[in-house]
């Protein structure tokens, strides 16, 4: 019987991409492609995001413009939720609007109150080309909905209004990693 390894401990940790990179702004292309190449992305992607310390990263985090994203996180009931998604599709977002906080690997240090759905339902497919569905509530509901941003050329801040998005981008310009 073969055992599956831990998700990214045989991955590279990769340099992330960060506010003001083009790649971070361009809506991502869909995976066509479902083999050894593909897969060495997603395990480099779950070993960047917990070297990072995220509960999420989109490929484009990662300099690279393809519809993937990796989780590991916890929705509002303590439950796990650990995998990743192939050409993703945001199928649903209902439920309660909550403003909580949101930070991104893609701005470090930084976070501001982002109104979210508490339900979100995304549909693609595995490494291996198998349909997925996954439902999330609460703070899982929040991830999957931020790494669907991503994979359209979007961040948090682009939620945000008024001295919130200010306050977010004077800290980003600031910031030593600010551009």
């Amino acid at each position: 019987m073969r055992h599956r390894s831990i998700q990214g401990a045989r991955g590279r940790v990769r340099p992330i991409t960060l506010l003001g990179d083009d790649v971070l702004r361009t809506p991502c292309a869909e995976v066509t492609d479902f083999g050894p190449e593909l897969a060495r992305l997603v395990e480099d992607m779950f070993a960047t995001m917990y070297a990072a310390q995220g509960v999420g990263l989109a490929a484009n985090q990662v300099g690279e413009p393809w519809r993937v994203f990796v989780y590991d996180c916890e929705d509002d009931e303590d439950v796990r939720h650990l995998g990743h998604v192939v050409n993703p599709r945001l199928v649903e977002a209902d439920g309660v609007v909550l403003r909580g906080p949101e930070g991104c690997l893609s701005l470090p240090g930084l976070e501001a109150g982002t109104e979210r759905y508490d339900h979100a339902v995304v549909e693609g497919f595995t490494v291996d080309g198998e349909p997925v569905t996954v439902h999330g509530t609460g703070w899982f509901a929040r991830c999957l909905q931020h790494e669907c941003d991503h994979l359209e050329g979007r961040v948090y801040v682009d939620h945000l209004a008024g001295w919130r998005k200010r306050k977010v981008l004077r800290q980003a310009a600031r910031a030593p990693w600010g551009r």
